[in-house]
């Protein structure tokens, strides 16, 4: 061989060297190759995307020249069609546009995981941040602040989907969590990593009601989702309910009513996402979101854009899936760890019980919280209808005295308000039923117990002994 081919050989032999040189920099799992699409049909809320095949889930960036790039995450498929929902305005959008996958970090290999020399696993999904530097802080849906405080710090990117703890490794519902509202925690004793609902029609208080929850109740972590509600009163809600001290602990995430479909259900996925976060540390985290009706009002906009039929007055069958996907990530975590107590509010449309999304809600919590209209009319504040709600873990936290004494004030407070047309009009006559007589000489006092001003704090114990004493009047 002349020297020359030798110098050719010795330069192709390093050529080689350093082509595997870089393959082992990335860990023997070079990134696969990309598939791009082009945006055909866009219809309503729905773009319809051909040439890229993603799993559903993934987000994805929509680009035109000189436009800026729209976000979206797949939703559905049909044939070589994608189906995306944008998380912005698609103003400037058109046919041919380019559809690609939002470049996101490779997942990084489990310890004992077996390499393919020509893959590399790149999770496609959504990750938002999560930490402590989120404490205190105002976020939108993606993850952005919204409080002009400045850029997040300490904290870390983390999928958007989890799937929930295995149900035989969760902790059972045994500790009674202190709220701070005193009918609560009276006559509807919450546990630690309870889901309970709060069922309400609009302007009856459940705002003001989560408010004081958020400040009293006794918990490391508030996660606050403001889905689906008036862009005026995430500000308001802040300021003039949380307040000050109830923010330093807390974590708003804001997904207002004007904002996409996609965004909303995100909005209460993040909210979820930092939920489980917390707990995973070990911490008590108290979620407050407000509200899951807005939450499946958003997935019934985007099934019914990509063609599924509705069923119960409008609403598709995957909106009933969706509910209990969503609230089965709260609650106790592991033995011994973190807790995530649930308050969900439910908006019942024209204060009809019935309404689908409340009935669903209601098997699928651990109780319900009913607010009155004719209470909150009445200036009966909180407007919690006792005899209509109900605490299905009580008897799995409270005492037996105390358990028999919410009993026994059950009785009296329903029988007092059956007879209350009879007392109004005067045909009440004392002495011809005891219980009776005794409802209507406590009547005063029960009231007293149930109502609560906004910026009054009721501790367990303290209510409790409110309790007893009524009863020993």
């Amino acid at each position: 061989m002349n020297l020359g081919a030798q110098t050719a050989a010795a330069m192709a032999a390093e050529k080689w060297h350093r082509y595997f040189a870089d393959l082992e920099t990335f860990a023997g799992d070079p990134l696969p190759l990309e598939t791009h699409g082009r945006l055909v049909r866009v219809t309503g809320l729905v773009l319809e995307a051909a040439g890229i095949r993603v799993p559903v889930g993934s987000v994805c960036e929509v680009r035109m020249d000189e436009q800026p790039a729209v976000i979206a995450e797949v939703v559905g498929f049909s044939g070589d069609r994608a189906y995306l929902m944008p998380t912005g305005d698609v103003h400037g959008l058109a046919s041919g546009a380019l559809v690609a996958p939002r470049p996101t970090p490779p997942v990084p290999l489990k310890l004992g995981a077996v390499r393919h020399p020509w893959r590399r696993t790149v999770d496609r999904t959504l990750h938002l941040p999560v930490g402590d530097g989120l404490l205190g802080r105002v976020v939108d849906s993606q993850g952005q602040p919204m409080d002009r405080k400045g850029p997040l710090a300490q904290v870390h990117d983390e999928p958007l989907t989890r799937r929930p703890i295995n149900a035989m490794d969760r902790d059972p519902v045994r500790r009674p969590l202190d709220t701070g509202i005193r009918a609560i925690n009276a006559m509807l004793t919450v546990g630690r990593g309870q889901r309970i609902g709060l069922f309400a029609g609009t302007g009856v208080g459940k705002s003001v009601l989560l408010g004081m929850m958020a400040r009293y109740t006794a918990a490391d972590v508030i996660v606050v989702g403001l889905i689906g509600e008036r862009g005026r009163e995430v500000k308001e809600f802040i300021e003039d309910i949380l307040g000050e001290e109830g923010l330093r602990r807390a974590i708003v995430v804001a997904a207002p009513a004007d904002a996409p479909p996609l965004v909303r259900m995100q909005g209460a996925n993040y909210a979820t996402v930092i939920a489980e976060h917390f707990r995973d540390r070990g911490k008590n985290v108290l979620l407050l979101m407000d509200s899951l009706t807005r939450y499946a009002m958003a997935q019934r906009e985007i099934a019914l854009a990509i063609g599924e039929p509705p069923a119960t007055r409008g609403y598709p069958p995957s909106c009933f899936a969706k509910l209990p996907q969503l609230v089965e990530r709260s609650g106790n975590g592991v033995a011994g760890g973190g807790s995530i107590t649930a308050f969900y509010t439910v908006l019942s449309e024209g204060d009809d019980p019935q309404d689908p999304i409340a009935d669903a809600a209601r098997g699928i919590l651990d109780g319900h919280i009913v607010l009155s209209r004719d209470l909150a009319e009445a200036g009966h504040y909180p407007a919690i209808d006792i005899e209509r709600s109900v605490s299905r873990v009580m008897t799995n936290v409270a005492a037996p005295d105390h358990l028999e004494s919410a009993r026994r004030f059950r009785q009296l407070h329903a029988r007092y308000q059956k007879a209350r047309d009879l007392i109004q009009l005067g045909a009440y006559t004392p002495g011809h039923d005891a219980d009776l007589d005794t409802a209507v000489r406590l009547h005063e006092p029960m009231d007293r117990l149930l109502q609560q001003n906004m910026h009054e704090r009721a501790r367990l114990d303290d209510s409790l002994a409110m309790l007893y004493a009524v009863l020993a009047v």
